[in-house]
């Protein structure tokens, strides 16, 4: 059967209904001058010769023109063979109308960047009569061929939609999960277009509590995961369903000002619970789409993790808040030797002062005397106390936070988080609900009545411990030499904060980390290549505690 064919059943008799997709015009033909893309004429070859290096301008315009001018027309033999890839350009070329049933494209590029051509879709999808318009943007790249030289579309399935990836399929009909209307703790309704960071968030929860809060399916056009336990995206809803009600612990003041607060800066995150309940109030990334390092990141923490290490340290009789410490420039351990950023020194410190500085030599000299027991009591204390490395049922999926035992100089590199430390920032914000409080409670974003799952649970801080902890949060939050002064400086109410950089494979500069709380609110955010702590991350967690009670 052709691609476009439609297939009726007449009297229990198959019918071919030849053309029954009808694509619209690519109406960029007219003006392609204008356009940024087009405006020039073809490159000419000799039948033997391959052509080598960078695509022409004029090759970009052609075969651009030439790629999504097939695409609008529904033929997806000719756009396949204008890709790099034609066969997997060809089997999602097809979905677009068999199984996305678009049956209109009109497709507008913008100006061509380099080799990159953006573009915005305007297709018609219509199944079992029910129309509805589609509008997205995309882009694509031209590229050389590597074997022929013709300059051809380096294929992904993100050139279809750019939310597409590889495995994924494009389908629409009726929805296989039921429709929810998802609201905040005061009955806000919660959606992905006022909110785009709760767009994962949102398709999960209506896959896993849909059915439970009494919703039914609608007519939809979404992504297939390509996982058999992932979570679909849905795209367009042609037809509602009835919606279930379910109601979160987002707050949907404090999730927007989490959503324009990461806007600020690039691949950045931010969480934020009630530490007197563990609910989670805000959680947003930027970019909103595709991974969500706010709650699925495993990455350093950097000093931030100083608030258990501080923990570890005065729970084993190693110091206190106010008890002298030592801040040497460096400190050896087991052949490596740390260093404080820009090898820096304190003459005096105590252990609260040295934290308010991110003094790491004090953080880790002061645990050279328990001997045996060092390479696990930061694991210990983590698991015990503050509930990490335990599994967290939330309501949605999150990553739980590792701090494995360690031996020679992983250890003393755990003590100021980095090594094999993995952290997300709900865990931070989780770490620091616990230090304030005194009591660990795993954050949830639904009640655990919903499905009756079971919480991780963890001891209480021993005595005196959370008071310390405080102490010294709000010390790095209002003294003049703290390192998070200046970022807090307009929170008010009982506050405080830890900063953190981390250094991490691959990034260009070091990971911004910073986490604080102010009142009944605990927050932390991660800029990735962000630089240090107060500079990047800091603004970002002060904006989200500044929409708290």
């Amino acid at each position: 059967m052709r691609s476009g064919a439609k297939v009726a059943v007449i009297g229990g008799v198959f019918a071919v209904v030849v053309g029954g997709v009808g694509y619209g015009a690519y109406n960029v033909l007219d003006g392609l001058g204008d356009s940024g893309v087009g405006g020039g004429s073809d490159a000419k070859t000799t039948s033997q010769e391959v052509r080598t290096g960078p695509v022409t301008k004029d090759e970009i315009a052609q075969t651009s023109k030439n790629f999504l001018a097939a695409w609008a027309k529904g033929d997806a033999e000719v756009a396949s063979k204008l890709t790099n890839n034609a066969a997997d350009a060809a089997s999602v070329l097809t979905q677009y109308s068999e199984s996305a049933h678009v049956t209109k494209a009109v497709i507008t590029p913008g100006a061509a960047t380099g080799s990159k051509v953006p573009y915005t879709v305007r297709a018609t999808v219509s199944y079992k009569g029910k129309t509805k318009t589609w509008s997205y943007d995309s882009d694509l790249t031209v590229v050389r061929g590597l074997t022929t030289g013709h300059a051809l579309v380096d294929w992904k399935p993100s050139v279809i939609h750019p939310e597409l990836r590889e495995g994924e399929t494009l389908e629409t009909g009726e929805s296989s999960t039921a429709s929810i209307e998802a609201v905040d703790r005061n009955g806000q309704v919660l959606s992905k277009e006022k909110y785009p960071s709760l767009g994962g968030i949102l398709d999960e929860l209506r896959k896993k509590y849909g059915e439970k809060a009494g919703g039914t399916t609608g007519i939809e056009t979404w992504i297939n995961s390509a996982n058999a336990d992932g979570v679909d995206k849905t795209l367009l809803t042609l037809v509602k369903g009835k919606p279930g009600r379910v109601t979160t612990t987002l707050d949907a003041r404090i999730q927007a000002a989490a959503e324009a607060a990461v806007k600020k800066f690039d691949k950045s995150s931010v969480a934020a619970v009630e530490p007197s309940s563990g609910a989670i109030r805000a959680i947003a990334n930027n970019p909103a789409n595709g991974f969500e390092p706010a709650r699925s990141a495993a990455v350093a923490p950097g000093s931030t993790m100083k608030i258990i290490t501080a923990a570890m340290i005065i729970q084993h009789g190693l110091g206190s808040a106010n008890s002298p410490v030592k801040c040497p420039s460096t400190v050896p351990w087991e052949g490596v030797t740390f260093h404080n950023l820009d090898e820096f020194s304190m003459p005096a410190p105590t252990l609260k002062t040295a934290f308010a500085r991110s003094c790491n030599t004090a953080f880790i000299k002061p645990v050279l005397p328990l001997g045996d027991k060092r390479d696990t009591a930061l694991h210990d204390e983590a698991g015990q106390y503050f509930g990490i490395g335990q599994v967290w049922r939330t309501g949605i999926a999150t990553v739980d936070g590792k701090v494995p035992a360690s031996e020679g100089s992983e250890t003393a590199a755990s003590f100021i988080g980095q090594g094999k430390i993995q952290m997300n920032p709900l865990n931070m914000a989780s770490v620091t609900a616990t230090a304030v409080h005194g009591q660990f409670l795993q954050p949830y974003i639904v009640p655990k009545s919903l499905d009756n799952r079971t919480f991780a649970t963890a001891n209480p801080l021993p005595g005196g411990v959370s008071a310390q902890l405080k102490e010294m949060l709000r010390y790095t939050a209002t003294a003049p030499e703290g390192t998070a002064t200046q970022a807090m400086a307009s929170v008010g109410g009982d506050k405080g904060a830890k900063t953190g950089s981390s250094e991490i494979d691959g990034h260009a500069t070091s990971d911004s980390w910073f986490t604080g709380y102010s009142n009944d609110l605990a927050a932390a955010a991660l800029v990735q290549s962000g630089g240090h702590g107060g500079d990047a991350a800091g603004p970002v967690v002060a904006a989200v505690l500044l929409a708290g009670p």
